[in-house]
């Protein structure tokens, strides 16, 4: 088996059901996956002992984890390997490939800042972004606050004079020095004034101090101040001066504890159910470099050690460095196998350990204060999501009249140009919040070339709709063909349209209608609400949480149809008669293209023609001549 890090283990594989004896198990080191009877990977755990860790989830199903895992493991794989660090690092690739429900997971995927390093460039800029993709550059981060990465870039800009223009190559077409040289922020490498090496001097300068090496930093301008000073290059020296004072100005700002604290990262993990935080206070020189709060899935409410164990092993896989020190609550303590894990990682030695006194216990009290006030946010903002979506489904009740509370809202929308591609989309709102595992998206089997009918492409996705829910009634939730998306009976059917759409929507859901289902169309140029029986539109305000959930749904249901057609229409576009040809690859049709030099010289080529492409064997030859003429082009 294939690791992430392009490494193998060795490994023995064994699947297994729940009811066959689970002694057939290996006895050794390794991580195991349990999966439902849909085939889906659940959960994925590690053991020194697989044989051991599976039988204690069968013999202690009471816990949480256990009451709603245990009933739904249909099969069990094991995977052995050499060592338990190693079995960490395997856990760790299935869990990002998997995203097992019942894992510890990271969901906080919002984009953070980077400091960007073009080291391709021969004179490097220095610039915040919030993509990490190139390879030929630095990045330095993640950092939790883009306000605080700007200020730090502008001074890092008057200490080290790094270009601020953009490009490959510095300067403008003027061929001038900018303002920035003769305000000392630059020192115009487009006109020459300064040498590549002494350009790259600063640079490497920029680098050691994004690094987290602030004294040595301070030593050199200090130096550079005293030997300018010396030299009686008075104006040089209080340049020097200036950039020191610059430089500690942003330090002692930042500083929590005294140098001899050292470099390291400080992670306090608070808990309250399934709701799980982290800090991460990254300590630099005794220089708080930054301050990060990730929140995380606890779906099997697991304790302090556990969240934390899986939360360093997810978050040093990405991060850009690993300290060789991480100072953790009591409750993980020193744990050897996950140290050999990030040492791995680092290539030299981390040590994992509490702190009982001093500034690093002090640091790691704030971090537990600091996860435990975010955890509080957190349930207060949800609080007030939650209330936000009940207000929203009981106005929408009142507002059309219905019997119940709209819990499953299904949203179908058609998109199409000029008659061609065309495909729909059923986005679901539950409890007023998207479903995203219940989207589906239809090829229109109507929606071939001429004019477009939207109302009878309209019709047939719903008519499919309701024939796909009638035959889920058959099927076992437990079958690998039962689709909880489709067996699912909505409260609330949107249709963005109008009155015509809402008649072809009526047409294809007198199934629904009959069950208590209303179907309801909702028109985009003055938000009217066409409703049946009504002659006149329900006209809602725009400021009610009412309406802008129906918007919220409708503009859904557009983006997703959109995105689907567009992705339908350019692979139409790319599409020629060639890729419908037998025996033609994509490989073979590179080999013909570039024989020929375009697809229109390759339709008029003759069998003899076609013979002569290399790589292409005269059977082949004759056997495509055949299927192109056969087509009578």
């Amino acid at each position: 088996m294939e690791r992430s890090d392009g490494q193998f283990v060795s490994s023995k594989v064994v699947s297994i059901t729940p009811a066959e004896k689970r002694r057939d198990l290996p006895d050794e080191p390794g991580v195991y996956l349990f999966r439902d009877a849909r085939g889906r990977v659940i959960y994925v755990g590690k053991a020194k002992s697989i044989r051991k860790r599976v039988a204690s989830h069968f013999s202690n199903p009471s816990t949480r984890a256990g009451s709603d895992l245990v009933p739904m493991i249909d099969r069990i794989e094991a995977l052995v390997v050499h060592t338990e660090a190693e079995a960490l690092l395997v856990e760790q690739n299935f869990i990002k490939q998997y995203k097992p429900r019942f894992n510890i997971r990271l969901r906080d995927d919002k984009s953070y800042p980077y400091i960007a390093i073009s080291l391709d460039e021969h004179f490097p800029r220095v610039y915040f972004t919030r993509e990490r993709h190139r390879r030929d550059r630095a990045y330095f981060g993640p950092y939790s606050n883009a306000k605080r990465v700007r200020s730090t870039l502008e001074v890092l800009g008057k200490v080290f004079m790094f270009r601020s223009c953009d490009g490959p190559e510095p300067g403008r077409r003027s061929g001038s020095p900018c303002l920035d040289y003769y305000i000392k922020r630059c020192e115009a490498p487009c006109v020459g004034y300064v040498s590549r090496e002494d350009y790259r001097a600063g640079i490497d300068g920029v680098i050691d101090f994004l690094s987290g090496r602030y004294r040595e930093i301070e030593r050199q301008l200090e130096g550079a101040m005293r030997a300018a000073a010396a030299e009686q290059r008075f104006e040089d020296a209080a340049r020097e001066r200036n950039r020191l004072r610059a430089v500690r100005s942003l330090l002692e700002r930042q500083r929590v504890a005294n140098d001899a604290v050292g470099t390291l990262d400080t992670i306090a993990i608070a808990l309250e159910g399934t709701e799980a935080n982290a800090q991460v206070f990254q300590i630099r020189d005794g220089v708080l470099s930054d301050r990060q709060s990730f929140y995380l899935d606890n779906e099997v409410g697991g304790g302090i050690a556990e969240v934390a164990e899986a939360f360093i092993l997810q978050y040093y896989a990405s991060a850009m460095m690993v300290p060789p020190l991480l100072v953790v609550q009591r409750e993980l303590g020193e744990h050897a196998a996950l140290s050999q894990a990030l040492s791995d990682r680092r290539g030299g030695p981390v040590e994992i350990r509490p702190a009982e006194r001093g500034d690093k216990r002090r640091i790691l009290e704030l971090a537990e204060r600091n996860a435990r006030l975010a955890l509080d946010q957190e349930k207060l903002r949800s609080e007030r999501r939650r209330q936000q979506r009940v207000e929203a489904l009981d106005g929408l009740q009142l507002a059309l009249g219905l019997d119940t509370i709209p819990l499953r809202i299904e949203c179908f929308d058609i998109s199409t140009l000029m008659g061609t591609n065309t495909v729909a989309s059923m986005v679901v709102f539950e409890g007023a919040a998207p479903k995203k595992s219940d989207y589906r998206r239809f090829k229109i089997a109507s929606g071939g070339e001429g004019a477009p009918d939207d109302f009878a492409a309209m019709e047939e996705v719903l008519s499919r709709r309701l024939a796909r829910w009638e035959a889920q009634r058959d099927i076992s939730p437990h079958d690998k063909d039962y689709d909880p998306s489709f067996a699912a009976l909505p409260n609330l059917v949107v249709i963005d349209g109008g009155r015509g759409q809402l008649s072809a929507g009526l047409r294809a859901l007198s199934g629904f209608r009959d069950r208590g289902v209303v179907v309801v169309s909702l028109a985009k140029r003055i938000e009217e609400v066409f409703i049946p029986g009504r002659p006149v539109p329900l006209q809602l305000a725009h400021e009610t949480p009412e309406l802008q959930l129906l918007q919220r749904v409708r503009d859904e249901a557009h983006r997703f149809a959109v995105t689907h057609h567009r992705v339908r229409r350019d692979k139409a576009m790319k599409a020629s008669i060639l890729d419908e040809l037998p025996g033609v690859g994509p490989a073979r049709k590179r080999a013909l293209l570039q024989h020929f030099g375009s697809p229109d010289a390759i339709l008029a080529a003759s069998r003899e023609e076609l013979e002569a492409v290399p790589g292409l064997s005269g059977k082949l030859a004759r056997d495509l001549h055949r299927e192109l003429h056969k087509t009578g082009v």
